[in-house]
């Protein structure tokens, strides 16, 4: 049981994912049908899977839910903000049920039952408002949709009105059995009203030959009345083996037949248990259909067609059921066996034991490049070819492994829909949500920790940076706001963007809090992007009124800082009066990378691959000065030996690795050059948490450990300390990366 409800309590969050997605939809789309229709089957499927667990506090929300989703199917409420607003707490407050019964609490707390209550009284509310009786009719079912519609009766001609149509031939013996045919037609009238009768005596033979003991007569009966399809046939019970016996359903029924079958569970199902299940058939009518399918596939001495279609045509001859209703019940059957067929192909696995797997993918490339070492000292050519095969095969595991935990970002990027709408609603502007790059995969760990700087750059773009509606118009911008999320990657980092078209950034109020909190002085020049990151120091905010959205001065640092944390950056940039764009750039994963080894004195470093874009080999490189001409352009460089104050001369010959971040190139002074290397990265004790330029380390194949080198904070120290440098700018020291911060621990 305990299995059962782990899997239900997952299924059932992705169910309301769904469905409030569908519910967001429901708004901009009133009429999609096919939504509405989705939304139910989405609640219908929790209310049934708490009934099997017995989870009835859930299930009794659900219900109440079901109704008003059930009416609106019906087209007996219309879409209205209000109610989709109320279906939407409602979709909340079933995550949070589920919450409860994922703590295996017993039952919600007090707070909680009274936001339930609260919401069944909403509910209701909406429930009542539906049309009296003379706009939904008790018998509904009966309701005439189309009374010109003909329906084929399967003794000849035509059936006008809407109702039951019951074609029956009684066999020979059925007299010689004591059963009277017309006791049939009265126990009919009670089920209710006869509105036509026709008697068949076209089996009648001529009276020299006619048997007084015999039955030659048959009837075709329409019969108005409420029961079921498997009510009709029990009528006929005692002399259903010695009758020939067709009922077919009033036009009325037709779509509702259509729709049950399109909400019946997904679970496995046959076209004949379907069309039973929905009501649309009988068991003895489907079994009959059987039974003449096999006798046909003797005769032909052929089972090549399949079964649904043979089947369902031999149905529709017998003219017990609609070709309407038999292409709905293979549209579904299909549906069904789609269903599982993708569900065959995947396999849910706990998050822990991925990540217990890429911990152990990461010892054997620690091991792998232990051997491959040792094999290299040995100047063993087989050992040497043994050694690199198995390092080819393990980078072959390493990256399988880390595709295991890649998910598409569009999940995340998805739930801000809801948030652009309530917030939208509650600051009283009309806002738009485009999403692009949804399909971009990265690490599952990073989407996680990603969500909440994302949510606050988000909601700090709903508050401050569209405008309100009035002073849009007066911009001669579109009444509408727009909010852009996107995503893409670009040298092996993910990009992701966070752009609006409102205000943008005041620089001249950034530049005077700035001054007013001591963060730059005064005399000090500063470029435009220079001015506008000022906006992530800490407890830095140029709003005069605090909301309960952002504007507290507590935010954009700790975004920085979170995304620092995963080894990212983030910056801005804005044209005043068009809008504003974040950028996070985030490492694709967080466990193993392809390095190049570099070295300095004795000590080993590694930069990311993907970071390099290539390596000169230079003697004799002044020490006076920190650029150089690299094709017609200035690179400007970092000696890691300056920066780590490492003793000892530098020799004859170094190297620049020449890296690249976010568009901005820089060189990379070292020693020597080691080559390519897989990285398995560990992340930095507590201790040097603070330090910048240094990204993690990692073991070598000899057990010595080597530090990642920070791509995206030495680049912006390089280019950060040469604008400073410029001609015409303060000389005040920058907020750069200095060895001060090596070396403080």
């Amino acid at each position: 049981m305990d299995e059962i409800t782990s899997v239900f309590i997952q299924e059932s969050r992705e169910q309301l994912a769904d469905m409030e997605a569908g519910l967001l939809q429901l708004e901009q789309n009133p009429d999609d049908h096919d939504n509405i229709n989705g939304i139910f089957r989405a609640a219908h499927t929790i209310k049934g899977g708490s009934g099997v667990i017995e989870c009835h506090f859930i299930e009794a929300f659900t219900h109440r839910v079901e109704n008003l989703l059930d009416a609106l199917r019906n087209n007996e409420l219309a879409v209205s903000p209000p109610l989709a607003t109320l279906l939407l707490e409602c979709c909340d407050h079933m995550v949070s049920l589920i919450d409860v019964l994922a703590a295996e609490a017993e039952a919600p707390d007090a707070d909680l039952q009274g936001k339930g209550d609260a919401l069944t009284e909403r509910l209701k509310g909406f429930l009542d408002r539906i049309g009296q009786p003379a706009e939904t009719p008790a018998n509904s079912e009966l309701t005439l949709h189309d009374p010109t519609v003909e329906v084929e009766s399967s003794g000849g001609g035509v059936v006008l009105t809407d109702s039951w149509h019951i074609s029956v031939r009684f066999g020979e013996n059925v007299l010689r059995g004591g059963m009277d045919p017309l006791s049939f037609i009265r126990y009919l009238a009670s089920l209710g009203e006869i509105l036509g009768i026709q008697t068949i005596t076209d089996a009648m033979p001529p009276a020299a030959e006619m048997d007084p003991e015999s039955c030659y007569i048959g009837f075709e009966i329409q019969l108005q009345t409420r029961s079921s399809k498997a009510d009709i046939e029990r009528v006929f019970d005692f002399v259903r083996e010695d009758c020939d016996l067709r009922i077919l359903p009033p036009n009325s029924k037709l779509s509702e037949y259509i729709k049950h079958i399109q909400e019946l569970p997904e679970d496995t199902m046959r076209l004949g248990e379907i069309l039973v299940r929905c009501g649309a058939l009988t068991q003895a009518e489907v079994d009959q259909g059987l039974s003449d399918q096999k006798s046909a596939v003797e005769h032909a001495q052929s089972g090549d067609a399949t079964a649904a279609s043979q089947l369902g045509q031999i149905l529709v001859d017998h003219k017990v059921v609609h070709k309407e209703i038999v292409d709905a019940a293979v549209v579904k059957q299909a549906q069904v066996n789609d269903k599982k067929a993708k569900d065959a192909r995947l396999v849910r696995v706990q998050a822990d034991k991925l990540d217990q797997l890429i911990d152990l993918v990461g010892e054997l490339v620690i091991a792998g490049a232990s051997a491959n070492l040792l094999a290299q000292k040995s100047k063993q050519v087989d050992l040497v070819e043994a050694t690199s095969v198995l390092s080819r095969l393990v980078e072959n595991i390493r990256d399988s492994a880390l595709q295991l935990r890649m998910v598409q970002i569009g999940d995340t990027f998805t739930r801000f829909n809801r948030v652009v709408r309530d917030v939208s609603k509650e600051l009283g502007k009309e806002i738009d949500l485009v999403i692009s790059g949804a399909e971009t995969e990265l690490d599952k760990t990073v989407v996680e920790k990603i969500g909440d700087p994302l949510m606050h750059l988000v909601r700090n773009s709903l508050d401050h940076g569209i405008e309100p509606t009035a002073l849009r118009l007066e911009r001669g911008k579109p009444a509408s706001g727009r909010v852009a999320l996107n995503a893409y990657h670009d040298s092996g980092s993910i990009v992701i963007e966070i752009s609006d078209d409102g205000g943008g950034l005041n620089k001249e109020k950034i530049t005077a809090k700035a001054l007013e909190r001591g963060i730059i002085q005064a005399g000090e020049t500063l470029s435009e992007a220079e001015i506008v990151n000022l906006i992530f120091e800490p407890g830095f905010s140029t709003v005069e009124k605090v909301s309960n959205l952002s504007g507290r001065g507590v935010g954009m640092d700790v975004v920085r800082r979170n995304i620092q944390a995963l080894r990212g950056a983030v910056d801005v940039a804005s044209v005043e009066g068009e809008g504003t764009t974040f950028t996070i750039r985030l490492p694709l994963t967080l466990a193993i990378i392809d390095g190049f080894l570099v070295g300095v004195d004795k000590a080993a470093y590694v930069i990311p691959l993907d970071t390099v874009v290539e390596c000169i080999e230079l003697k004799n490189l002044p020490t006076d000065r920190n650029f150089m001409n690299l094709r017609g352009e200035a690179l400007p460089f970092i000696r890691l030996r300056e920066l780590f104050e490492i003793p000892g001369d530098a020799p004859p010959r170094e190297s620049i690795v020449v890296i690249q971040f976010a568009g901005q190139r820089a060189g990379i002074v070292v020693d020597q050059l080691m080559g390519e290397f897989q990285t398995v990265i560990k992340p930095l004790g507590a201790m040097f948490r603070h330090l910048r330029g240094i990204g993690g380390s990692t073991i070598l194949g000899s057990g010595e450990v080597a530090l990642i080198l920070d791509v995206a904070a030495l680049v912006q120290a390089v280019t950060h300390n040469e604008q400073h440098l410029l001609p015409g700018r303060s000389h005040a020291a920058p907020a750069a990366l200095t060895s001060n911060q090596f070396t403080q621990h």
